[in-house]
């Protein structure tokens, strides 16, 4: 960019044909004006996320501009650029990069709605390169690191295999947190929903009532998942908040429901 300008102001000092200079000029203006206009998108190289112009400006070499994720991951080992488990170079591992989310780490879109087989598909293949058992002849250091990449990985499936969890951390993610304990802000009619299915659940000794309910609080949960995923798509976090509280209660009685279904007869 610097140099850009700097060729303009050769252009604006130097005299020449007035018609050439102008024609020069207007190209070197519509060339910075794309640059420093033009909105950026986000891309994926070898798993890192980066940012690219979507402007390729004819006559002059591509410009590119990167998240601090991309440029300011180095390897430890040779100095060259690394990705977020393995340098590209020398293929160290690398320690966990903590400016990376779950979804970098399982190189998934960022939606709720995500396609279970490929990410277990994704984590088993990241546990085989990772596994600490791959690295007992290897240095501390990079010992150390499988360890750190390992429960790194593990903790970032278990939170996006399942549709509570995910939801929670695509949340916090955005700046909205749940707070502990019961939901002040909730309906009245759902809390007297929630308490009588809680009651019933306590007081019935019949397997097949057990089962019913089960069933019920599936579907329920079933439903409440699909609205989490509308209303994330649409943006409305508030909605999505009243559904989060909403899919905690549901699966607290889906636990309690497991918990009566394995006790003796």
């Amino acid at each position: 960019m610097m140099i850009t300008l700097h060729r303009l102001r050769f252009f604006l000092t130097i005299p020449r044909n007035k018609h050439k200079t102008n024609s020069l000029l207007n190209e070197h203006l519509n060339f910075v004006s794309q640059l420093c206009l033009a909105p950026e998108r986000t891309v994926y190289s070898n798993g890192v996320k980066g940012v690219s112009p979507p402007y390729t400006v004819k006559g002059h070499p591509t410009v590119n501009f990167f998240s601090t994720l991309e440029v300011n991951r180095l390897c430890w080992k040779c100095g060259s650029s690394a990705g977020l488990f393995f340098c590209s170079i020398c293929n160290i591992i690398q320690p966990p990069d903590n400016k990376a989310n779950y979804f970098d780490i399982l190189k998934c879109d960022q939606m709720f709605s995500l396609d279970a087989q490929r990410l277990q598909q994704r984590y088993l293949e990241l546990q085989r390169s990772l596994h600490p058992d791959s690295f007992s002849q290897k240095s501390l250091k990079e010992q150390q690191y499988s360890e750190e990449q390992s429960a790194l990985v593990n903790k970032a499936y278990r939170t996006l295999q399942k549709p509570l969890s995910r939801a929670v951390y695509m949340l916090e993610l955005r700046g909205v947190f749940l707070e502990e304990g019961t939901d002040a802000t909730a309906d009245p009619a759902f809390l007297q929903q929630v308490m009588e299915l809680n009651e019933s659940l306590a007081e019935t000794q019949s397997p097949e009532e057990i089962r019913a309910i089960g069933s019920s609080v599936k579907e329920k949960l079933k439903d409440l998942t699909a609205q989490m995923n509308l209303s994330l798509n649409k943006g409305d976090l508030h909605s999505a908040k009243v559904v989060l509280n909403q899919m905690k209660y549901f699966t607290n009685i889906q636990e309690k429901v497991k918990e009566r279904s394995t006790e003796p007869c």
